[in-house]
């Protein structure tokens, strides 16, 4: 009522929207800034700002650890459309910093939703940003390389998010490991609903699966997703997850038929103790490594890897295997890269990112060793990289064999 009179219904509609509209801020430490409205929860945080380029996954993307420390614009235009689960989650609350995104989507629905997103972020104290120009974002990072950024929801100036984002130390040469992974080792136990058997159209990876010989093999967690493990359990490996300060005596003594190394976040080189430990290891077992784990074989050979401009993160990276002549298509998470230069002493370059040439895989010369920088599991993302599992179940079910 105004004097009496009701509001026009487009007045209130307008009046409604003023009332429930919540200012948020994104900055950069080059000092541009990004207004729109806040969503999630109240807070201020910073982070490296990345952009992920996959049009659904959004759920899985913000709880993957491998994104502790960043900030992810969404480069879909609409996102949370489809809500959240409980199954879809890659580890038990999100892992980013923060979230940016064109538009949050004002309804959740699927039936297997149980929660909206705003909701699930604020529950879990992420703050989110929507009617921003994701495009733009995108554009000035890819051409500035990924920065270090401020959100904000709580209403704080431009001027000062700019100067949180400049005062944050970054991630380069910090050890993020240690804060998204626990201290004790730990059997994996994959249940029936989210380890069921799935077959890969076109191919010999199926149900037949169930039946063979199972290995016991030991994941070394820098920041482990939890659909790896579940693929791992489903291409029969019984899985026994160790922390990532483990000493290959501790490896020894569980007496593995193959080492997995996992993803992760943060800079690969600040890691030293996960180099030495793999460095014994990889003399001893069969390894397999994805992303932030093949960067750690390439540091335990005497590699070196270097920051790359903005990374690549989505679910339609393309790569080709060079020794097979052969392309998939990968979904892909990681700000760093393998040097190729500094590795083909002890090892070759097996696969190549066809967007930029940096190195996407590698082969031990003389060791039953090999690593992808891509995540083969699909989470999310295409199953094209599924046939890294049956390559190292091949290797270490001829390793037990001959022990």
């Amino acid at each position: 009522m105004v004097d009496g009179f009701s509001l026009p219904p487009a007045l209130s509609i307008i009046k409604k929207i003023l009332m429930e509209y919540k200012p948020a801020v994104f900055a950069f430490e080059d000092g541009s800034c990004f207004y729109g409205e806040a969503f999630g929860a109240e807070t201020t945080v910073v982070g490296e700002a990345v952009f992920n380029t996959s049009m659904t996954g959004y759920q899985e993307i913000l709880t993957d650890p491998s994104y502790f420390g960043q900030i992810i614009t969404m480069t879909a235009p609409q996102i949370g459309n489809y809500g959240v689960n409980a199954l879809d989650a890659e580890s038990d609350h999100p892992q980013a910093s923060g979230f940016v995104v064109r538009e949050i989507s004002p309804v959740a629905s699927n039936w297997r939703s149980t929660q909206s997103l705003p909701d699930y972020l604020k529950e879990h104290g992420v703050p989110g940003i929507s009617g921003v120009d994701t495009r733009t974002i995108t554009k000035k990072i890819r051409i500035a390389g990924a920065m270090k950024s401020c959100l904000s929801t709580v209403g704080i100036s431009g001027e000062e998010a700019v100067q949180r984002a400049r005062d944050w130390e970054g991630l380069v040469g910090i050890d993020f490991v240690k804060e998204v992974t626990g201290k004790d080792s730990s059997e994996f136990k994959g249940d029936a609903e989210s380890c069921a058997p799935f077959t890969v159209v076109g191919t010999n990876l199926g149900k037949k699966r169930e039946d063979r010989k199972r290995y016991r093999i030991a994941a070394i967690d820098y920041g482990a997703k939890d659909s790896i493990l579940k693929r791992l359990h489903d291409h029969s490996f019984d899985v026994t997850v160790f922390p990532p300060t483990c000493s290959a005596d501790e490896i020894d003594a569980f007496n593995p038929d193959g080492i997995f190394l996992s993803n992760g976040p943060g800079d690969p080189a600040a890691v030293t103790y996960a180099h030495e430990t793999v460095r014994v290891l990889i003399d001893r077992y069969p390894v397999f490594g994805i992303c932030f784990g093949h960067q750690i074989i390439t540091h335990a050979i005497g590699g070196k890897t270097f920051k790359l401009k903005f990374g690549h993160r989505g679910g339609n990276q393309p790569v080709k295997n060079i020794l097979s002549d052969q392309v998939i298509i990968t979904a892909q998470n990681h700000g760093f890269a393998s040097d190729p230069e500094s590795i083909q002493e002890r090892a070759v370059v097996s696969e190549i990112n066809l967007n930029d040439q940096t190195v996407a895989g590698l082969e031990l010369k003389d060791l039953p060793v090999f690593s992808v920088q891509y995540h083969p599991e699909a989470g999310p993302g295409p199953n094209d990289g599924t046939a890294n599992f049956e390559k190292f179940y091949d290797r270490v079910a001829a390793f037990a064999a001959n022990r």
